[in-house]
């Protein structure tokens, strides 16, 4: 069984580790990871747009927002370079409910929207950089390998920016007390199982080891 609690350890906005059953799947099907992630890449610059466009009076948040989606767009055209040398298109993938279920814990009204969307994109955030961490230690494939290690910094960066944003505007109590909250959602989210490993994703379940 591949032990995936160290690497989860390191990161305290995550209520639990991956499962090992994940990390097997993910092993087992690369392409569709690989595939996945850039998919992610792409919707976490969306994400970190969409909150330049929902707050345009708040410069503080665009001058901290815009470099990290310059940064994801980065990292999207970095692992389609990939795809593109492996002979993998960036076909649609059928994703998992995790982000879905996340976003709809965002409460509606201001500014605990605001609180809430900054936790979500970091909690997203931590998660990649968990499971990126995972599968730079544990991949056969060694440009893998250093294309997930080579990312580790930024993944970190990245929930240190949301979280940075936050500690700014909200007491450090109710930031935490709230992503205590989120943070236990995020780990229902992958609680489940898949009734297919094809279905692996970045941010998706594992299907139960037997």
């Amino acid at each position: 069984m591949i032990a995936t609690q160290p690497a989860a350890a390191r990161i305290r906005w995550l209520a639990a580790p991956s499962s090992a059953a994940w990390l097997v799947q993910a092993l087992a099907h690369p392409d569709l990871v690989l595939i996945d992630h850039a998919h992610c890449e792409r919707k976490a610059a969306g994400a970190a747009l969409q909150l330049m466009f929902r707050y345009p009076g708040d410069e503080q948040l665009a001058a901290v927002l815009s470099p990290l989606a310059r940064e994801e767009l980065e990292h999207f055209e970095r692992v389609l370079a990939l795809l593109q040398r492996r002979g993998l298109v960036l076909r649609p993938l059928a994703a998992p409910s995790y982000g879905s279920e996340l976003n709809k814990a965002v409460r509606r009204q201001e500014p605990q929207r605001m609180l809430d969307a900054f936790l979500v994109a970091g909690l997203i955030e931590a998660r990649s950089h968990e499971r990126m961490g995972l599968l730079a230690e544990h991949a056969p494939d060694l440009e893998l390998r250093q294309l997930y290690g080579d990312l580790l910094a930024s993944e970190a960066r990245h929930f240190g920016l949301y979280w940075l944003l936050c500690e700014q505007r909200w007491p450090r109590p109710v930031v935490i007390q709230r992503l205590e909250e989120l943070a236990a959602l995020e780990s229902q989210c992958l609680a489940g199982s898949l009734a297919s490993d094809e279905g692996v994703r970045m941010h998706s379940p594992g299907v139960e080891l037997r």
